[in-house]
């Protein structure tokens, strides 16, 4: 049986008035695959987050295919429903104009994707039945009326995740989910993306190499405004290749399924 794509993209270039962005863009990631995207700030990932969520076009110049769950065109509002797509930007924008909305507010705003939840919004016994299941499956019912702004930065992010959790999307992009967060916090939420992980399919973003999660397949390695490598995990999550696209000598180990940095020189 052949799985869903969820990405399919071919020959992508990107390009903000004349000054290229991404280059020969050439990714697939397939159903039930969890994948790292993984490169130096700077290195594309940003823009190619931008790419997948529809924020950010093709150059029409090259022949390309761009394809989300096997369709080239998409509203925004209907891929939200099947990519659940998790940023700091989002997160910041909550923190600055969501203060006073509770954990429940936060996670029921999904179904709109406002910020808040307005009288002129009608929600179904259904819904609000759903958006306390997510509270539980998060960890956090015993927050459910806490204000954004007497929230942790993890406190916050989990009600972020939810927010898009409530429609089952097939995917989740995480965009460096465990910056700003302390040592026990960090450990506690890769801990709830393992847990995510067995609901959809997990798409980490990140230059984190402690980020990479047991479950994750599969890696791409960004580097110079293109994919450098991609491929099954083992095969290019090693010294070599990260010392190529972080341009620094790196000694990489692994240990339990997990990879750290022993040594840069």
């Amino acid at each position: 049986m052949n799985k869903e794509s969820i990405i399919n993209f071919e020959n992508i270039y990107v390009s903000y008035e004349l000054q290229p962005i991404l280059e020969e863009i050439n990714l697939k990631i397939k159903e039930g695959e969890h994948w790292t995207i993984l490169g130096s700030n700077g290195s594309g990932k940003s823009t190619l987050i931008k790419l997948i969520s529809n924020d950010l076009y093709p150059n029409t110049k090259y022949p390309h295919k761009k394809e989300i769950f096997g369709k080239a065109r998409w509203s925004i509002f209907d891929l939200k429903k099947n990519l659940g797509i998790i940023t700091n930007d989002l997160h910041n924008y909550f923190a600055m104009h969501g203060k006073f909305l509770t954990a429940y507010e936060v996670i029921l705003s999904g179904y709109f994707s406002s910020v808040g939840v307005f009288s002129h919004q009608d929600f179904t016994q259904e819904q609000h039945e759903k958006a306390l299941e997510v509270l539980e499956f998060l960890e956090i019912s015993h927050m459910k009326d806490k204000k954004v702004h007497q929230m942790s930065t993890g406190q916050l992010r989990r009600c972020i995740i939810g927010r898009a959790l409530i429609h089952k999307p097939k995917a989740f992009i995480l965009d460096e989910p465990t910056v700003g967060l302390d040592i026990k916090s960090q450990d506690s939420f890769i801990k709830l993306i393992r847990k995510l992980s067995k609901k959809a399919s997990i798409i980490l973003v990140t230059h984190h190499i402690e980020e990479i999660f047991p479950e994750v397949s599969n890696v791409a390695l960004i580097y110079n405004k293109r994919i450098y490598k991609q491929g099954l995990k083992k095969d290019i999550l090693n010294s070599e290749n990260l010392s190529e696209i972080f341009e620094i000598d790196i000694k990489l180990e692994e240990e339990n399924n997990r990879y750290y940095i022993k040594s840069i020189n």
